[in-house]
């Protein structure tokens, strides 16, 4: 199972060194997502990570960065609901509905589903499909490993994610709240928790 990173919208000074040591314990595809910024921030962050690192990078604004630092692909959602003109490459999107999931899996290398639980990161976010519902997703073949899971992601979810057939999980409460961007500068306890997922995804 596929572990994929969400980055928090704010950059912060200690984001590339986490971000890299993220890689380096075998983070696979990490997704930039920094709604209404500059796109020179962006160009900071990704200038500060090894170029080794950055074919794992989707990007979800100013696509352009991804021939600019030779970057995975770029991600569709309501802010930019289309790829640019003649883009030949990765492409993943946001999804809401098991419908848009049919519909935009023919197109996407893969997609995200949300909220598969209540969210961590989001007041009031909740969880939008039942046990059930989820388990019928799976039997139909419509939760599949081009599906990834997003939404209250943690480590106990793991497992129930496996069950459901989702091909990947995407994290970001689980990891970010254990890292204060204003007071924390050491940030072992998140690279711990990381290892505790992916021991758990695998």
């Amino acid at each position: 199972m596929k572990l994929i990173l969400l980055t928090i919208p704010q950059f912060f000074i200690e984001e590339h060194q986490i971000l890299t040591a993220l890689f380096e314990e075998g983070l696979e595809i990490l997704h930039v997502r920094k709604p209404n910024t500059e796109p020179v921030y962006s160009e900071r962050l990704l200038s500060l990570i090894p170029a080794q690192f950055r074919q794992r990078i989707v990007v979800h604004d100013h696509f352009y960065l991804k021939n600019e630092y030779k970057l995975m692909g770029i991600h569709l959602n309501q802010r930019n609901p289309e790829p640019p003109a003649n883009y030949r490459g990765h492409i993943s999107c946001s999804c809401h509905t098991i419908e848009e999931v049919k519909a935009q899996k023919e197109v996407c290398n893969y997609v995200f589903l949300s909220p598969i639980f209540n969210s961590l990161s989001k007041a009031g976010y909740n969880a939008a499909f039942t046990d059930a519902e989820l388990k019928q997703y799976a039997k139909r073949g419509l939760i599949d490993r081009k599906v990834m899971a997003l939404g209250g992601v943690t480590l106990e979810h793991i497992p129930l994610l496996k069950e459901y057939g989702f091909g990947g999980a995407v994290l970001l409460g689980d990891i970010w709240n254990r890292f204060d961007i204003h007071t924390t500068h050491d940030y072992k306890e998140l690279i711990n928790h990381f290892r505790k997922l992916r021991k758990a995804a695998n």
